[in-house]
């Protein structure tokens, strides 16, 4: 799977093929089919193998503090290859890796007092809310060529943009301008993080956990 993360990152989720990745093996298109039997599965492998590189979280302080560490370890991961949020979208949990960093988030929002359902469900959301952002992160990446100058230059120009927006029409847009356009991804994804947790601590203080909740 390391030529195909390779392969990825040269040339993106949407040129690569089967029939590219047997010319980077060296091998016939034919011979990798024997191993790997169509894209599909060969996408829920890549998962699987970027999944792999996530480090799980120190199991050490509140369910909060476990929560943010899963977060960014999982956002440094998808960023660390490209389109690897793509992949992990794109393709069903069932590689042992995956698997496995699903096991963690859901024992520590049980451990925090969810029941089991809401456990479930916040995980869903979790899970959507960072993979969404770090494939709108690299999108954006890309789209301004990958610098940070780059950057802050497209959100400048759709700051420029909203501002010349007739008021009248759309006042809030104009006045919020500054706010929409912020280029401080890590800042962003803070305030999401932090959103994602008091919703988790609102949903625990409401429900009948099965287990004692933990303190927060």
């Amino acid at each position: 799977m390391r030529a195909a993360l390779a392969l990825l990152d040269d040339v993106g989720l949407d040129a690569l093929t089967m029939r590219r990745l047997a010319e980077r093996l060296g091998v016939k298109a034919a011979s990798l089919y024997k191993h790997v039997r169509s894209k599909e599965e060969l996408l829920v492998l890549l998962g699987d193998e970027i999944s792999g590189e996530i480090p799980f979280t120190d199991p050490a302080g509140g369910w909060r503090e476990q929560l943010t560490r899963i977060a960014w370890n999982v956002r440094r991961g998808l960023l660390a290859h490209r389109d690897a949020a793509r992949v992990l979208a794109y393709t069903a949990p069932f590689g042992p890796q995956r698997l496995r960093h699903i096991e963690v988030i859901l024992r520590v929002l049980r451990d925090a007092g969810l029941g089991p359902r809401e456990a479930a469900r916040a995980a869903y959301h979790c899970n959507n809310f960072v993979t969404e952002f770090a494939a709108d992160e690299a999108r954006m990446a890309a789209f301004a060529g990958g610098t940070a100058g780059a950057r802050r230059k497209v959100f400048a120009e759709a700051r420029r943009h909203f501002k010349a927006l007739p008021r009248d029409e759309y006042p809030t847009i104009v006045a919020l301008a500054d706010y929409l356009t912020e280029s401080d991804a890590d800042a962003l994804f803070r305030f999401g993080v932090e959103l994602l947790l008091r919703g988790i601590d609102g949903v625990r203080r409401k429900s009948t956990p099965t287990r004692r909740a933990a303190p927060a």
